[in-house]
């Protein structure tokens, strides 16, 4: 008998013990981590409740890797501090499993959905959504979003087709991560959707700052005097503030004061940062990489990596699928002759 297919005691008994951990410590509300709902159903692992499987799943995928050279904000920045999409990606699990805790909820869900949240994020950040999705609109009269291609990355590219199989909890919070899509079913899929943006809006102030790009006194006076000076700070305020109302709630809610200096940086952000003069003007030269590459896939379809979809679907499929760096190497190696790109 391989040690494989040995008897495991632990394992033999696995499932039945975490059920009753979590009927003991979970809020009722919780999610439970048993029985997994899968599209294909497949036995369970005797070491890892169904959503630790998932997570694993998602870390060792080719999308999750590829997230370490996709921008979050600024392309190719001069400084090794500046966050990716990949590190943007454990700020947001981190913080939504110290919420999911202090509000008894199912970590192991949580920590799923955040990892996975953006897998489907296309190269060149927010700019690069902005770009394929208006290059799919005026070609195909389709539309881009990255939270509906990260479930089709897990669902139906990962794997070579066969897709992660994950359960249907971390399926649905993946989905509906975004304030563009509808509101999670389970209240650990609400906490990422609400610290996504929590994240984002206090680490792009941090690395704006870094850049030279904002300084302190630039910040809005009143929501910095709401919530705190350091990003730490207002993390630190938003999500005490976020336990404590949804504590009370029986859902997942931010105070009023909360909610209202949150959305106030972020308007911010978007106005000096996001869509200010800086970041924009990487945006044609973004713009003019992505549909010039759009355009050849479309007309050389043989190049693309072969599948049964729709040419709209494979052209997204392999320029959503691209890092910055591969995405800028695949258009140099295009329009610059040899002879100059040695």
């Amino acid at each position: 008998m391989s040690l494989a297919t040995s008897p495991d005691q632990i394992a033999a008994t696995f499932a039945q013990r975490i059920s009753a951990q979590e009927e003991r410590s979970l809020s009722a509300r919780a999610a439970r981590s048993y029985p997994a709902l899968r599209r294909r159903q497949e036995e369970d692992c005797g070491l890892r409740t169904p959503f630790q499987r998932d997570r694993d799943r998602i870390v060792h995928c080719k999308a999750f890797r590829r997230l370490t050279h996709k921008t979050q904000v600024f392309v190719a920045p001069l400084g090794d501090h500046y966050r990716t999409r990949l590190t943007h990606t454990l700020e947001v699990t981190s913080i939504s499993r110290t919420v999911a805790r202090a509000l008894r909820l199912n970590e192991d869900l949580v920590e799923a959905v955040g990892l996975g949240h953006d897998l489907g994020h296309p190269p060149f950040g927010h700019i690069g959504e902005e770009v394929l999705d208006s290059c799919l609109t005026e070609r195909f009269g389709a539309g881009f979003k990255h939270y509906e291609h990260s479930l089709r990355v897990v669902d139906e590219l990962e794997r070579d087709g066969a897709g992660l199989n994950l359960t249907e909890q971390v399926r649905d919070g993946i989905a509906r991560h975004s304030s563009g899509a509808p509101q999670p079913s389970t209240l650990e899929g609400a906490i990422v959707r609400i610290i996504d943006r929590v994240a984002y809006i206090n680490h792009d102030i941090d690395d704006a700052l870094r850049a030279g790009l904002l300084a302190d006194h630039d910040l809005p006076a009143g929501p910095i005097a709401t919530l705190g000076l350091t990003g730490s700070q207002r993390i630190d305020a938003l999500v005490h503030d976020l336990v404590e109302h949804s504590a009370k709630a029986g859902e997942i809610v931010q105070g009023e004061r909360a909610a209202e200096a949150m959305g106030a940086l972020r308007s911010f952000m978007f106005e000096r940062v996001y869509l200010g003069p800086a970041v924009r003007a990487e945006h044609e030269r973004i713009a003019t990489v992505i549909r010039t590459l759009f355009e050849h896939y479309v007309e050389h379809p043989e190049q693309l990596p072969p599948s049964q979809a729709p040419l709209a679907q494979r052209v997204t499929d392999y320029l959503a699928g691209m890092t910055d760096r591969f995405c800028i190497r695949a258009y140099t190696k295009l329009k610059v002759p040899r002879a100059f790109a040695r």
